[in-house]
């Protein structure tokens, strides 16, 4: 099967500051995969390092087979990557519609396709960006990054500071999301419980490092060797 995304022996990080070591990972064309692990271990940085907003001192990075190591990011987004940053980034001044179609690309998801992933938005096309929920507010970045279109997804701790029934609502959408899109989708997610719903495999990060990639499965049924792994228990 064809690879939508390969890091072959990454290290990178923030101008001299190497923070990943040694990374090597593949995800096949319509994979969906989670990385977990504890906070500070290189998670975000890894989807940053495809992204370009990182120092890339060694290895490649490769998009459907095709380097992206002097790729600028903005081409990164042409090229077929959809993000979701952490910190949503949504532009607060601007309404939900405005929002949709800034980014918006031809191609197979519509304004009607996401709304029906996300029917709030609909109802919200009106409202500014500030005036939403932060569970609105995490859809819209979602739906936002889908109308580009992309080829591959990555998704940066999309459950992050919302309530547990939002989190449920949303972990629902993902799988749907995983299941029906077609789409390449890199999960970073803390809650390990969620990321192993989502996927059938799991990436396991601890200092910089990939420490376990295998089946989620395996995780979900052996909690004593998830916490070795990530110190969380679940």
């Amino acid at each position: 099967m064809a690879s939508a995304l390969e890091l072959k022996g990454v290290y990178a990080g923030y101008g001299e500051t190497v923070v990943l070591e040694d990374i090597g990972l593949t995800v096949a064309a319509g994979e969906s995969i989670s990385i977990i692990g504890r906070n500070g271990v290189g998670k975000t940085t890894l989807l940053s390092t495809v992204m370009g907003h990182t120092t890339l001192h060694r290895g490649d990075v490769l998009l459907n087979g095709a380097s992206l190591n002097r790729v600028p990011v903005y081409r990164r987004a042409v090229a077929g990557i959809g993000y979701v940053p952490q910190e949503r980034e949504i532009f607060p001044s601007l309404t939900v519609l405005e929002n949709l179609e800034v980014g918006a690309r031809p191609g197979g998801w519509t304004k009607e396709r996401v709304f029906e992933l996300f029917p709030n938005l609909r109802e919200r096309l009106g409202n500014r960006g500030n005036q939403l929920s932060g569970g609105e507010q995490q859809m819209l970045s979602i739906a936002r990054a889908l109308l580009t279109n992309p080829a591959l997804l990555l998704m940066d701790e999309p459950t992050e500071g919302l309530a547990p029934v939002i989190v449920e609502a949303l972990t629902a959408v993902l799988i749907r999301l995983r299941s029906e899109s077609g789409l390449s989708i890199v999960l970073v997610e803390q809650n390990s419980r969620v990321a192993l719903e989502f996927s059938e495999r799991a990436i396991v990060m601890d200092k910089g490092r990939i420490v376990h990639d295998g089946p989620s499965a395996e995780l979900r049924q052996d909690p004593e060797r998830l916490h070795k792994l990530i110190g969380v228990g679940e």
